[in-house]
């Protein structure tokens, strides 16, 4: 068997300098990342709070009067298309 040594298995050796150099590299690139996270969090969570205040109306007046068959909507496609328009542009911007 011959050995082949040009292979060194893709590592190297550093010093202990090096090494928290790297680490404190990735640190930084983790508090960063963690920080876009952070505010991509609490900018979803803004906009599906606003999103539950433009239904919950909605939802409570179809809720009221639950003994009644039916439900008396005058121009419900206008309305509901201009709905669905202003809350397109809400979760859009």
């Amino acid at each position: 068997m011959v050995l082949n040594e040009d292979d060194d298995f893709g590592f190297s050796l550093v010093s202990e300098q090096e090494l928290k150099a790297q680490e404190e590299l990735l640190k930084k690139k983790l508090e960063e990342q963690n920080k876009v996270v952070q505010s991509t969090t609490v900018e979803y969570q803004n906009k599906l709070e606003g999103v539950m205040a433009m239904i919950m109306p909605l939802i409570n007046n179809l809720c009221k009067d639950p003994d009644k068959e039916y439900v008396l909507w005058p121009d419900r496609a206008q309305k509901m298309s201009a709905f669905k328009k202003k809350l397109l542009d809400y979760v859009s911007n």
